[in-house]
């Protein structure tokens, strides 16, 4: 079990002063979210994680410290649901790449065959062939992002809460 420890004058600190939802559902600050997440992400993927937090001036009401651990846990379980969403997203964005990468490369293979059935000598037709094989590719370029690197920071972010 690991700590985080923050310090504040108030609970209201706490919270985002724009956000007009009632106490148990309002977002973060987005300087406390920053110091909690900063804190988590040095932390090991697999610990669990207690927020201490210091307060100069007690809660006004009893209920107040169970609606800010009500508020807190509600908020970081939405925004790991945000970002698996944001993966599925991803992974869907990939998958719709790929096909439309693997199309062009084959068409573009295709065509550059053809010419190269044709053409035996180097000519700006040699030029042509050796440019559609190489656009086919690089058209893989995105499916291929995505599923080698764009995929893993969400998970990683996503297991730290």
């Amino acid at each position: 079990m690991h700590t985080i420890e923050i310090h504040i004058r108030d609970l209201i600190q706490l919270f985002n002063s724009m956000d007009p939802t009632p106490f148990r559902h309002k977002d973060l600050d987005p300087k406390a979210e920053e110091v909690i997440v900063s804190w988590a992400q040095e932390l090991p993927v697999e610990s669990d994680i207690n927020l201490t937090i210091h307060l100069d001036q007690p809660p006004t009401t009893i209920d107040a410290e169970k609606a800010a651990i009500e508020s807190i846990q509600n908020y970081f379980s939405y925004r790991t649901d945000m970002i698996d969403r944001e993966f599925r997203q991803l992974m869907r964005r990939g998958r719709i790449s790929l096909i439309i990468g693997r199309g062009f490369l084959a068409i573009c293979l295709s065509v550059a065959n053809f010419i190269g059935s044709i053409v035996n000598t180097y000519t700006p037709i040699t030029l042509l062939k050796d440019s559609l094989t190489i656009g086919g590719w690089v058209a893989m370029w995105r499916p291929m992002e995505i599923f080698l690197y764009d995929w893993w920071p969400l998970r990683l972010e996503s297991s730290r809460f």
